[in-house]
């Protein structure tokens, strides 16, 4: 299937943004961001032991970055293939939790983006039958998506939802500064598109998925994305509709999970389709042009037919104060 097949020019499936889609209602005035505690470096809780931490040591080196198949996205600068070198550095194991999160917000009463609009975007399918039909909240062009009222970390449906029984699922509804303010409290900070590449791969050169080249080894399911027919009805057959617990599934060769699927995970770059032309091959980092921020790793709503994001080169973006139900983060440190 080539890319005109797949539906290129359709709007993007995978993650609706503030300030770049059309919306049925009034977004909201935000207000004025109070200071957040993690800004401008008011921290210093540097983690002594990053193992104990789950993270994991890579040893970096030279690998090859992107990709030069067909399946790829030309116009998102997912190739050529090129060699690119990294330092040594740690990585988170998972994504961070709603119960990480939570002792974030708790000790430094930090307010998320989602929390100062008084709304975010959540996926159709898991809201109540009567909330889906209000084509009030639809996203234009994308009417999957609905802008929820109340909807943010906490509450990822809406005010009468909540993450008590979803404390080892990824914390969503995040934006890319919220992540960089966990980042900062914990003394890490985002991963580069290249240091995320470089895990996600787990050792393998050029391999499709984060465990080979194969979706379904063995029928056996490796991570949570859509099955059925998208938007419409979702199979379920890998287990879920929304989020995974973030241990679910099998490991990469690095020992990190749901590197694929799940959540899309916020990177540090700025989102440049020609970044790779621009930028050295040395620890590289997006090249500063516009106002977004890339996303790696694809979601649970990720289907071949439609949006084929969860492949490990695959590059997503959008604006830093955006958030959604499918869109989380993972850290990293230098080692």
């Amino acid at each position: 299937m080539d890319n005109s097949e797949r539906g290129d020019n359709k709007p993007s499936c995978c993650t609706p943004g503030r300030g770049k889609t059309s919306i049925n209602i009034n977004m909201g005035t935000r207000v004025a961001p109070k200071k957040a505690c993690c800004q401008e470096n008011e921290t210093e809780n540097v983690i002594p032991t990053l193992e104990r931490t789950g993270m994991i040591r890579l040893e970096g080196g030279t690998f090859r970055m992107g990709t030069d198949s067909r399946e790829g996205f030309e116009q998102d600068g997912e190739g050529p293939a090129r060699e690119v070198t990294l330092s040594p550095f740690y990585i988170d194991r998972y994504a961070v939790t709603n119960a990480q999160f939570t002792d974030f917000v708790k000790d430094t009463n930090y307010v998320t983006e989602a929390e100062r609009f008084g709304n975010s975007f959540v996926f159709h399918l898991l809201l109540p039958s009567e909330q889906r039909q209000n084509r009030a909240t639809m996203v234009m062009q994308t009417p999957w998506w609905h802008v929820v009222e109340g909807a943010d970390w906490k509450h990822p449906e809406g005010k009468s939802s909540d993450v008590k029984e979803r404390m080892d699922h990824p914390v969503v509804h995040v934006s890319w500064n919220d992540a960089l303010a966990y980042c900062k409290w914990t003394g890490k900070r985002l991963p580069t598109e290249a240091e995320w590449e470089y895990a996600a791969r787990g050792g393998l050169d050029q391999a499709r998925y984060p465990w080979g080249d194969e979706l379904t080894p063995e029928g056996k399911h490796m991570c949570n994305i859509w099955q059925g027919k998208f938007p419409i009805s979702n199979d379920a057959t890998d287990g879920y509709v929304g989020t995974a617990p973030v241990d679910a599934y099998e490991p990469n060769g690095f020992g990190l999970y749901n590197v694929a699927g799940n959540v899309w995970e916020w990177c540090a770059d700025e989102f440049n389709p020609y970044y790779h032309l621009q930028s050295s091959m040395i620890n590289p980092l997006g090249v500063s042009r516009g106002n977004v921020r890339s996303m790696r790793g694809g979601s649970y709503l990720c289907h071949d037919s439609y949006c084929n994001r969860y492949r490990v080169a695959a590059r997503n973006k959008n604006t830093p104060d955006s958030s959604s139900g499918n869109t989380g983060f993972r850290c990293v440190a230098d080692a």
